[in-house]
């Protein structure tokens, strides 16, 4: 259920992207630079309208993603050196716009429907913590939190039970969503594969 636009108003979303043109190194031995980078822009035009209603604001120095950003008229700033540093720096820039909760969703995530990050708006300043695991159980593509926790992000293979953990240390009630769209990220040849394949699943069903 889309929340109502008074709650929407309150939230914001944070995409840290480093690179188009050198991003997803592993899938380099099935993907050549520029197919790499073109894909990577198509994922990130799939999060950014994930967003729908939701103010943006991109995390990244890379002049083919600030471009990009420009494009889309959305807020850039810059990549302060590592995903966890860059989704904080994300997370404060929301609040210094008067926004009660931050969203950060990575840019890698070609099933994200329109619109589909709108529902982690709801829970406003309230102290919860929605976390989407990956389709492996490992990363944290989305997260949502209200800005105002001590939280410290810790991205990486395993991030999702860090991340868990992390929450309940800080003193936040946590909301495990295993969403099969926003939870399925392409980091590896395998993942590529398996997009394709729903692809022409979806194309070929009656």
């Amino acid at each position: 259920m889309v929340p109502d636009p008074s709650r929407l108003a309150r939230a914001g979303v944070v995409i840290p992207i480093r690179a188009f043109a050198v991003g997803k190194a592993r899938l380099s031995g099935t993907l050549e630079a520029a197919p790499r980078a073109e894909l990577a822009e198509w994922m990130a035009d799939q999060v950014l309208a994930a967003a729908d209603l939701l103010p943006v604001v991109v995390v990244s120095s890379a002049q083919d993603v600030r471009a990009w950003a420009a494009r889309h008229d959305v807020t850039v700033l810059e990549d302060p050196g590592d995903l966890d540093r860059a989704a904080a720096s994300g997370v404060a820039w929301c609040a210094g716009q008067g926004l009660a909760r931050a969203i950060v969703a990575h840019a890698d995530l070609p099933r994200a429907p329109v619109g589909g990050l709108l529902r982690f708006a709801a829970d406003g300043a309230q102290p919860i913590m929605t976390l989407v695991p990956c389709h492996r159980d490992d990363g944290t593509p989305v997260i949502a939190l209200p800005v105002a926790a001590r939280f410290g992000f810790a991205y990486g293979p395993g991030s999702f039970r860090r991340h868990l953990a992390a929450a309940r240390a800080a003193g936040l009630a946590v909301r495990v969503v295993r969403d099969p769209d926003l939870g399925f990220d392409v980091d590896v040849p395998a993942d590529l594969a398996a997009l394709a394949a729903s692809a022409v699943s979806t194309a070929t069903a009656p």
